[in-house]
């Protein structure tokens, strides 16, 4: 019989997957946290790295999405111990994700102007935006790559190797961004917020480094390439692309947030991409639940294991709230300080702080999203997930964002309509789950 699902067994797969989790968001919070803090136009500056890291997230959580079917796809298989059939289908998938950050790479920095001209971008920032991405860019083929490996150390229930490189990835990018941002007198130029962006490439090369080197060393896979497709490559490029339109929908509310925030002014759009990266942190915190409800349900799905799949559920669910709950405090006890890590501007920190209370109450809600969400995806359920969140975008965020930018409350607009987009997101999922495996895990 497979060991029962633990509080101990969650916690080894959650906790890496955290750590690995806040490490990218890090890179970016990193950026933000040390260009928002330069003397001279420091209020366009962090408004640049701000968009371009919430534009970054967008992209790469769209077509990473390949990590989330390699990962259904190698769990399942685990769990019914057919590894073996799939043995050509890895090289297969990273070299699709390879030829799809390449395709990015080149559309985006060569529309690159265009792109934040449409975040109505502008003067000085629309300039540093620009040049911070075009070195930032260079990152797609390694962030893409690198992900899909992690994809396969989650599919064999392995979060520690990717939380290894990491966390070297997130501490080697705070130390080259201060230096390159800042420089060294008499040994390097400061780079200004071209610095934050080399430091974040160098950073993204040694974590793919280090995930070949746990790739070759520990699992059964190799990157050898077979002239026959694997019977699973077209599953797995029909559930990629499901996660794909999934997550395209999802960034078309980052971007209307984005876009209404800096329609709003520069203040704002400063406070948003402090807000906005505040809340990206939580996501990865919560989402190394997620990440365990991802690998655990692919297996016990595999198995067929359908008691331990809703016991799992419950058990995942409510460690994620109780973290949520600790975030939540640890936040309202230092709530004006954080923002003054990002920024020193009176007129920035005063947006910042009358709406960030609004991303510290939604966070319970939040987390129950992420959960059902990594779930589902575990379980290789695509289209539903795809068909959730087109209903919470356009039936729940987007009449929302209109309705209160149309009475004026500017960025608790933003703010609101992503609380309600969470919940439409969240009780769906709830309600099919326990529908779907509740009866299952009564029946005799």
């Amino acid at each position: 019989m497979d060991q029962p699902i633990t509080f101990k067994r969650i916690n080894a797969l959650a906790i890496p997957a955290i750590f690995s989790g806040i490490s990218e968001s890090i890179i970016t919070l990193t950026d933000i946290a040390i260009v928002g803090n330069i003397k001279e136009n420091s209020v366009e500056a962090l408004g640049a790295v701000g968009l371009v890291g919430s534009f970054l997230s967008a992209i790469i959580w769209v077509v990473a999405q390949t990590k989330t079917s390699l990962s259904a796809t190698v769990s399942q298989h685990y769990g019914s111990k057919r590894l073996l059939v799939i043995k050509t289908l890895i090289p297969q998938a990273i070299l699709f994700n390879f030829l799809l950050s390449l395709f990015l790479f080149l559309v985006t920095t060569f529309f690159v102007h265009e792109i934040f001209t449409a975040y109505n971008a502008e003067g000085l920032l629309l300039t540093y935006a620009k040049e911070y991405y075009v070195i930032r860019a260079w990152g797609f083929p390694l962030t893409l790559i690198t992900f899909a490996l992690y994809g396969v150390f989650r599919g064999l229930q392995n979060t520690i190797w990717a939380m290894k490189c990491s966390l070297t990835g997130a501490a080697l990018n705070v130390i080259l961004t201060y230096i390159l941002v800042y420089g060294i007198e008499g040994l390097i130029p400061a780079y200004h917020i071209k610095g934050a962006a080399y430091a974040s490439v160098v950073a993204q090369s040694v974590m793919l480094i280090m995930a070949f080197y746990y790739f070759f060393k520990y699992t059964p896979f190799t990157m050898r390439l077979s002239k026959r497709l694997n019977p699973s490559l077209k599953p797995f490029i029909v559930m990629s692309f499901n996660f794909i339109i999934r997550t395209a929908t999802l960034n078309v509310a980052i971007y209307l947030a984005n876009a209404y925030a800096t329609g709003y002014g520069k203040s704002f759009i400063a406070a948003q991409s402090i807000l906005m990266n505040i809340w990206l942190f939580f996501s990865f915190f919560i989402d190394g639940y997620a990440t365990a409800g991802n690998a655990l349900s692919g297996k016990l799905l595999g198995e067929k294991n359908y008691p331990a799949l809703w016991q799992m559920s419950k058990a995942i669910s409510k460690y994620a709230i109780l973290i949520s709950i600790i975030l939540i405090a640890i936040c309202f006890a230092f709530y004006e300080q954080i923002g003054l890590l990002f920024n020193q501007d009176p007129e920035v920190i005063r947006v910042f702080t009358s709406v960030f209370w609004i991303i510290l109450l939604v966070q319970p809600i939040n987390s129950l999203a992420y959960i059902y969400d990594g779930i589902f995806k575990g379980m290789g359920d695509a289209k539903f997930l795809r068909n959730n969140l087109i209903f919470a975008t356009f039936c729940g965020f987007l009449p929302t964002l209109l309705l209160f930018d149309y009475l004026d409350f500017q960025l608790y607009s933003v703010w609101i309509a992503f609380a309600v987009w969470m919940c439409c997101r969240s009780f769906p999922l709830m309600y099919i789950f326990k529908k779907n495996y509740l009866r299952v895990n009564h029946e005799p």
